[in-house]
């Protein structure tokens, strides 16, 4: 009796093992950022508008207006994480900001103002 009772035993471990084995464990996906964080878009932006004093493609001008629409958009940022949460509305409305921002950049590094020397 205790000879049937151990094969019965053994039997189910062995079936629910098999069971386990075939399952297959896939990693989870990773989620994909199409888009740079908020913070690393800013710097970038801050760059470009150094780069552009530099070579001159940007007027000390251009330069003070570029820099205060950064400003505005570092404000905006710190009254998004204030309370403590960016809401997704939040987080559109400063990257719209920032492309807006880049635009602007790009724009007034490609007119044809140039910096007196």
């Amino acid at each position: 009796m205790k000879l049937k009772a151990l094969l019965s035993g053994l039997t189910l471990v062995l079936f629910c093992s098999v069971g386990f084995a075939q399952t297959e464990k896939k990693p989870l996906p990773k989620k994909q950022y199409t888009q740079k964080p908020l913070t690393q878009k800013q710097s970038i932006q801050k760059q470009k508008i150094t780069k552009g004093v530099k070579t001159g493609e940007l007027t000390k001008k251009e330069a003070t207006k570029l820099r205060a629409e950064q400003k505005q958009i570092a404000k905006a940022k710190h009254m998004a994480k204030a309370d403590g949460v960016v809401t997704k509305k939040e987080k559109a409305v400063i990257h719209q900001k920032q492309k807006a921002a880049n635009q602007n950049i790009v724009r007034k590094k490609n007119n044809q103002v140039k910096k007196k020397k």
